[in-house]
């Protein structure tokens, strides 16, 4: 399938059915100014869903505003497969593509949780350059249940990784304002308008019952996407989610007089996105999986040095081939070693580490 019959950006926003890293690696340099992921977290379990309606009718077994009786309709199970044999040898290509996929101005937004997010923030530095991180975004939230033997995990973690620290864009007046703390301590005007949001977004998941729930599991709400959306690109521009689940980005891009481009293998995900999003959306079908591993690997890439993460009690480093590590003398108290990471272009990371 050649790389217009799958994308151009001439055409319609574009939803692909298939496996997203060739579907990636078949699109154009630059042509994204932003690229939004939520990719599994991990988890180990399957994620499931089941979509629940309430509808009017008569007879029905709940009893609501007016004396009107209600019934509750248990829909389709939807869900997804959240276990990984190696969750890095996974993600890091795509997040290659993500780095090749944006233009000087653009951004990245990767949206994981505790499980993965330091071991992203590592990779990310890498891959990118310390000095294009622009933020460490938490979504904090309350609701769902509460463990019993720990703190309660209640937020997810959005790195924010731009491609120039020179050139990206971010247009503040752009983004939805939050109410004053103490009102009365500010001007009238101030008051009216609003704060900047900081980089805590206290934000409330999507509502089980609201107008907004597709019954996808892990779907985010609209407002989350709307913030990043309307802060990184501007009307007109091409945003991707390699992961699109149940398309909120698309629907937030959409209303934001932006264009989108969706991927996802899941058949139930394509679904709900064609139910969601509306007439105009252009649906295709993505090149297979490759060739890869048991599991869920990659494909062989000649002449590279694969990058995995690892944790050691003193410090997080590059795993390296027997030949490249380091000595580590007890004598010393810092070092530093040579890694070499190659997005396209070679770059060349020099990580110390603590001994």
């Amino acid at each position: 399938m050649s790389t217009r019959a799958l994308w151009s950006a001439d055409r319609p926003d574009t939803v692909i059915e298939g496996d997203n890293l060739p579907a990636l690696r078949g699109l154009p340099d630059g042509a994204f100014q932003l690229v939004y992921i939520d990719p599994p977290f991990n988890t180990g379990m399957t994620q499931k869903r089941r979509a629940v309606t309430t509808r009017v009718a008569e007879g029905g077994s709940r009893l609501g505003f007016r004396g009107r009786s209600y019934e509750t309709v248990r829909g389709t199970v939807l869900g997804y497969n959240d276990a990984f044999e190696d969750y890095w040898d996974f993600l890091e290509p795509r997040l290659e593509e993500a780095w090749r996929l944006l233009p000087d101005t653009g951004t990245l937004y990767l949206h994981l949780d505790y499980r993965e997010a330091h071991y992203a923030k590592v990779l990310l530095d890498a891959m990118f350059g310390r000095d294009c991180f622009l933020n460490e975004i938490i979504w904090a939230y309350d609701y769902g249940g509460r463990a019993k033997r720990r703190w309660p995990a209640k937020h997810d973690t959005v790195l924010v990784y731009v491609k120039d620290p020179r050139s990206y864009w971010f247009d503040s007046d752009e983004v939805d304002r939050e109410p004053y703390m103490a009102p009365s301590l500010v001007t009238a005007e101030k008051a009216a308008r609003g704060k900047l949001p900081t980089d805590v977004w206290w934000h409330t998941i999507v509502s089980p019952t609201g107008r907004e729930k597709t019954g996808y599991p892990t779907q985010k709400p609209e407002g989350i996407l709307r913030r990043i959306i309307a802060a990184s690109s501007r009307p007109g521009d091409w945003v991707l989610d390699f992961f699109a689940g149940s398309g909120t980005t698309g629907a937030a891009a959409a209303a934001l007089g932006r264009r989108f481009l969706l991927i996802d293998e899941n058949p139930e995900a394509i679904a709900v996105m064609r139910a969601r999003l509306g007439d105009g959306v252009r649906y295709v079908r993505g090149p297979g999986r490759p060739r890869e591993a048991a599991g869920r690997g990659r494909p062989d890439r000649p002449g590279r040095e694969p990058l995995y993460l690892v944790a050691d009690p003193l410090f997080l480093r590059h795993r390296m081939p027997a030949s490249m590590k380091p000595s580590r003398s007890p004598s010393k108290t810092a070092s530093g070693f040579p890694t070499s990471y190659s997005v396209r272009r070679s770059l060349t990371i020099w990580y110390g580490f603590i001994t």
